[in-house]
């Protein structure tokens, strides 16, 4: 035994973070317009350095997965529920495109090549990433009749002979065609195209890439110089303050100098008012009895953004106006709003606007007005930067029990699965922390290092794993059942392409890629579409193909063995 095999064998965990670092070092790689990618750069390297006979508890590689997938639930969970309608049908024809195309595929490939019912079995469950092929059609191996206990017994090692052989290029062969494949003929940019889409899903508002920022905010302070000719003249900040929805007067400048706001103070022509508030406010808010000036050099103006959960009866079901009144009673400044959420989405500010339960107000101006109308509007929602452990902790629990959730369709057993289990309950958490935003917080650096580092994990480990055995097998039984992989593996996803973006009318580039991936319960392909696209975009039509496939290609499993054992 080598050093290295012993070091491997000490702490099999040194050859995972390995695995890990060298992946995605060459998954930077660029050739042209193809770069490989983290995902499938982790692969490769797992199944080389899995040579070396690594050994890990497949717990582990269980576990990342869970928080793999439950990060991907929670991120587009808001989106996927409000995207279901009557187009979903299509989507859910697409998964059973894919399905019954690797079902026909696989039945061809062991009629012309003379593969036994085992061979079959493990050619799709390998070739198709379905690992659930192995245990139902190793079930229904051991129960046909007329066949010798010695030749169920090798029909079953045929399963995983054929399994190991073929399941390297069945995750592969997805990430290669739907990162860079499919997206080079289309002339698609997988990226842009998810910007687009997700700008769609938000009602029109750009999504920003790393580095960029909105340079109109719609928070701006202005300075105006008050005319002789100004209603504003006699009147208090606080007079005027309250009838001032979005924007408030927060400084005076008077002979030169700053001026302590109080009750008593009243505005005077020549002062130099400064404004804070949205911009379209204070557009329409200062009449022409006013000329904006320079901010003096060297003003500061500390003001709050704080956001509230509109809980008071007292509250709820008031308008926005009558709201600002109220919250500005007691405050020589005021506070002003300058944005309101419902269901994740930013909603139009005017007067009149209806407050309903759990809308998230923010609330802008000085700390100590915001704490004196704190109570009267609603509690404070929690820092965007705190995860909700309880949350977390009972969602994934929620997904790891439904995942043990097994039923029978024809007599054949069907288990969910961790995997689909933990993503249902990460799209429900997630769309509940849309609806009830005072619970289930997982901010969106958690939740990204969580699908990201989740992924790279589940992935090395896969490689480690099937490795030594892909490689053995492919040496004693030759290259014919890696070929015939590869076709099972790349066919379907040809077929399925072209009927679900010209027939079916799957027109959107990152819903059809995603269909792809998911039509074939293919895991390592739809992380590196994430990779790609930089969003939770892909996650709609994932999820619902996901889960058709999952059922689908379990149920390959024991009508392959019947129909070949037949022949």
């Amino acid at each position: 035994m080598s050093i290295i095999e012993q070091l491997f064998a000490i702490s099999p965990y040194i050859a995972l973070f390995i695995t890990l670092a060298l992946g995605y070092l060459i998954g930077k790689i660029t050739i042209g317009r193809f770069v490989l990618g983290g995902v499938a750069g982790t692969l490769i390297m797992g199944v080389l350095i899995g040579q070396f006979g690594v050994q890990i508890d497949p717990g582990v590689k269980t576990i990342f997965f869970a928080l793999f997938i439950y990060a991907v639930g929670y991120q587009g969970g808001p989106q996927f529920f409000s995207a279901l309608n009557f187009r979903t049908i299509n989507i859910l024809l697409s998964a059973v495109v894919m399905t019954v195309t690797g079902l026909l595929c696989v039945l061809a490939a062991a009629m012309m090549f003379d593969l036994d019912s085992g061979t079959a079995a493990g050619l799709a469950a390998g070739g198709l990433t379905q690992s659930a092929i192995i245990g139902t059609a190793g079930d229904a191996i051991s129960q046909l009749g007329n066949v010798t206990e010695e030749a169920k017994q090798m029909m079953q090692t045929n399963v995983a002979v054929g399994y190991a052989v073929t399941y390297i290029f069945g995750s592969l062969g997805p990430i290669l065609m739907v990162s860079w494949l499919i997206p080079t003929f289309m002339k698609w940019d997988i990226r842009g195209e998810a910007i687009k889409l997700a700008e769609s899903m938000s009602g029109g508002k750009p999504e920003l890439a790393p580095g960029e920022f909105n340079a109109i905010t719609d928070l701006v302070s202005r300075a105006y110089k008050v005319d002789e000719n100004n209603p504003f003249i006699g009147r208090t900040i606080q007079q005027i303050n309250k009838d001032m929805l979005a924007i408030a007067i927060e400084m005076i400048a008077r002979d030169g100098s700053d001026i302590e706001l109080d009750k008593a103070v009243s505005i005077k022509a020549g002062d130099i008012v400064i404004v804070t508030g949205r911009r379209e406010a204070i557009a329409g808010h200062m009449g022409a009895a006013t000329s904006e000036v320079a901010i003096p050099t060297g003003t500061v103006l500390i003001e709050e953004n704080r956001q509230l959960i509109a809980k008071d009866a007292k509250l709820v079901g008031k308008t926005i106006a009558q709201i600002k009144a109220q919250a500005n009673i007691d405050t020589y400044r005021g506070v002003y709003i300058t944005d309101i959420i419902r269901g994740g989405h930013s909603q139009v500010i005017s007067a009149d606007f209806v407050v309903a339960k759990d809308d998230i107000i923010q609330l802008t101006g000085n700390a100590k007005d915001i704490n004196r109308v704190e109570k009267s509007i609603g509690k404070r929602l929690g820092s965007a930067f705190a995860t909700d452990f309880i949350f977390f902790g009972l969602g994934m629990v929620a997904g790891l029990l439904i995942g043990l959730i097994s039923f029978e369709i024809a007599g054949i057993p069907v288990t969910i699965g961790s995997g689909a289990g933990c993503l249902i309950s990460g799209l429900f958490v997630g769309w509940l922390r849309s609806r009830k935003p005072a619970i289930g917080s997982l901010p969106l650096g958690a939740s990204n290092f969580l699908r990201d580092f989740g992924l790279a994990v589940f992935v090395g480990i896969v490689g480690l794993q099937a490795g030594p055995e892909a490689i053995n097998t492919i040496k004693e039984h030759g290259l014919t059942l890696l070929f015939l992989g590869m076709a099972v593996t790349i066919i379907p996803q040809i077929i399925s392409f072209f009927i679900s973006y010209y027939v079916l009318k799957i027109k959107n580039p990152i819903e059809a890629l995603a269909c792809v991936s998911g039509g074939r319960s293919a895991n390592p392909a739809f992380a590196a579409l994430l990779e790609k696209a930089g969003n939770a975009t892909p996650v709609f039509a994932f999820t619902v193909t996901y889960a058709i496939a999952n059922v689908l290609l379990t149920l390959w499993g024991p009508i392959i063995v019947g129909i070949i054992s037949t022949q």
